[in-house]
């Protein structure tokens, strides 16, 4: 056996979750999850505002299409996250009824608008808030705002925060997040406000394995409110908010 015959051979046992489930009797299903976070409690129970993104969509995760991209595919996913949410509510949008892209399909995007060179394709770099927003743009044809958070803390509370409401309110789609010491890509799907400081609804995309239910998703912490006080002090963070109309 030669060893691209090795290497096929290694790829076709890759076990996606499937094994691990059956052997868990966790029930998992064949389709990717919709709307994962349906059914999570409000996480302060006198709020003071509360705000969420609205509509359906599509979850998104490491190796969710059979390509193990762990390591450097998050932000991948949070965009194919995002833009089902866009194929989904925003049918005023060029190519709405066309899936997802893939990860080659965003990757030569990205070289087509000039953003990386001709080696980016087939690699295996990570992109961030930026290249979601190029990507968004020239797939859907939808602008996005990006909002730079100087660092955590306080800057989230006060900064973050309030984007995220306003946000919410006015265009009622997901945003991704993500930083440089805190550089995993994160979904945002919602952020609730109280006196004692603000959670965000995360979903996040570093799951890897077999199809999961939501309510197993969510059990086990990759669907979750965080307390925005939890996130890297130290991080500076990234919106990237899709300009969608508004209500």
């Amino acid at each position: 056996m030669d060893k691209k015959e090795e290497a096929a051979a290694s790829e076709e046992k890759i076990d996606w979750g499937g094994k691990e489930l059956e052997k868990r009797r966790i029930k998992h299903v064949k389709t990717l999850p919709k709307n994962v976070h349906a059914g999570l409690s409000i996480p302060i129970r006198d709020y003071v505002k509360c705000t969420m993104m609205r509509g359906d969509y599509v979850y998104f995760h490491y190796g969710c299409d059979g390509q193990d991209d762990r390591g450097w595919g998050c932000g991948y996913r949070t965009i194919q996250t995002m833009a089902s949410w866009l194929c989904h509510n925003m049918p005023q949008h060029k190519n709405h009824n066309k899936p997802a892209p893939s990860l080659p399909e965003i990757q030569q995007a990205l070289v087509a608008v000039g953003d990386k060179s001709g080696t980016f394709f087939g690699s295996r770099e990570w992109i961030g808030t930026f290249e979601a927003s190029l990507v968004l743009d020239c797939f859907y044809d939808v602008p996005c705002k990006l909002v730079h958070v100087r660092g955590g803390g306080v800057e989230l509370e006060n900064v973050a925060v309030e984007e995220l409401h306003q946000h919410f309110e006015k265009h009622g789609s997901p945003v991704m997040m993500g930083g440089d010491r805190d550089n995993s890509s994160k979904g945002i799907f919602g952020v609730c406000t109280g006196k004692e400081g603000s959670y965000m609804l995360v979903v996040d995309p570093h799951y890897y394995g077999g199809q999961l239910e939501k309510t197993e998703l969510q059990r086990q912490g990759w669907v979750a409110w965080k307390r925005v006080s939890s996130l890297d002090q130290s991080s500076f963070y990234n919106l990237c908010m899709p300009q969608t109309a508004g209500k």
